[in-house]
């Protein structure tokens, strides 16, 4: 489950009819967020946010998500602290 879900596909395809352009690619977003683009994929990693559009030709975020992610600040805890790009922590048996 992520942290900060996006709206609804069908939302946001009709706020994009109406002229509504909330769709950044990730340097967009970490320019709404005040991050870095590699924060951006952090926190994707850790299920703080995830994209809308995610294929060939990049990703798309929704970027009223985006800026609610970093208001949110830090206190979002992931499942795993010790998870990074490689994946979950392994645990020693």
């Amino acid at each position: 489950m992520v942290a900060y879900p996006n709206p609804d596909g069908l939302e946001i395809h009709f706020t994009q009819l109406d002229g509504n352009n909330d769709l950044g690619d990730l340097w967009e977003a970490a320019r709404e967020a005040g991050v870095k683009p590699g924060t951006i994929r952090v926190w994707m990693t850790r299920g703080k946010i995830e994209p809308v559009l995610d294929g060939e030709a990049g990703q798309y975020f929704h970027l009223p998500t985006i800026r609610a992610a970093a208001a949110g600040g830090a206190k979002h805890t992931p499942p795993d602290p010790a998870a990074n790009s490689r994946g979950p922590h392994a645990h020693a048996a």
